[in-house]
């Protein structure tokens, strides 16, 4: 599904990825594991083309390593961001749809796509004629995420999805995604966390990533994230 091969990333002249060789199956939901600073970030936004890579990335057997990042979402790969960034003007539903508008999906698959996030997420579908500015950290989030599932009908990437979120929130958040696993059994999530407990009995693989290295861990693998 995705994969890295001798992969590595900076930011300006800074290394931050190094050496990266591993591969995400498809159909599963994996866990990156890693303190704050470790790479996580720069991992998923490696994937999204909006690093300097060398080496390679490789995403449904294709070479992705030097394509543009305004190509890469048509392959079938959601991102949400730590940071959210919705559009504060846009309504929720416009947000939700702006993806989809980039990519230049079709009306029918459009609908098909929008249905697919108001099954998983019924209440971004109350919140649809809601500017985006007027919702909270929490509700940011969950319209982050329906943005993702516009495109992401292979991959979807998530980065820290329950940071910042209240109990309440964070349950109902993990149990979106939970929907999401029985609603697409052939999606394949990444989700970052620097907390592994937020994952655990959740995630099928788990990854610990450390000063921009890559190895297959544990969520028990708490000196990793300390």
């Amino acid at each position: 599904m995705l994969s890295f091969h001798n992969a590595n990333a900076s930011i300006g002249n800074i290394p931050i990825l190094r050496g990266l060789d591993f591969t995400v199956p498809a159909s599963g939901t994996v866990a990156l594991i890693g303190r704050n600073g470790a790479g996580k970030t720069t991992l998923l936004r490696s994937v999204m083309g909006f690093t300097n890579v060398t080496g390679e990335i490789r995403f449904d057997g294709q070479d992705i390593t030097d394509m543009t990042p305004a190509k890469r979402p048509a392959l079938g790969i959601g991102y949400a961001p730590e940071d959210r960034r919705l559009f504060s003007a846009f309504t929720v539903e416009e947000n939700i749809l702006l993806p989809a508008q980039v990519a230049k999906l079709d009306a029918k698959t459009t609908q098909t796509r929008l249905e697919r996030v108001h099954h998983i997420l019924p209440e971004l579908k109350e919140m649809a004629d809601r500017p985006a500015g007027n919702v909270s950290g929490g509700q940011g989030k969950m319209v982050a995420l329906g943005r993702a599932l516009m495109l992401g009908a292979k991959l979807i990437m998530l980065d820290e999805p329950f940071q910042g979120l209240a109990p309440a929130l964070a349950k109902r958040y993990a149990d979106a995604l939970r929907d999401l696993r029985d609603t697409d059994a052939n999606v394949t999530l990444i989700i970052t966390e620097s907390n592994p407990s937020l994952l655990r009995g959740f995630a099928s693989l788990t990854f610990v990533i450390e000063r921009g290295a890559v190895a297959e861990g544990s969520l028990d693998d708490k000196k990793e994230t300390a």
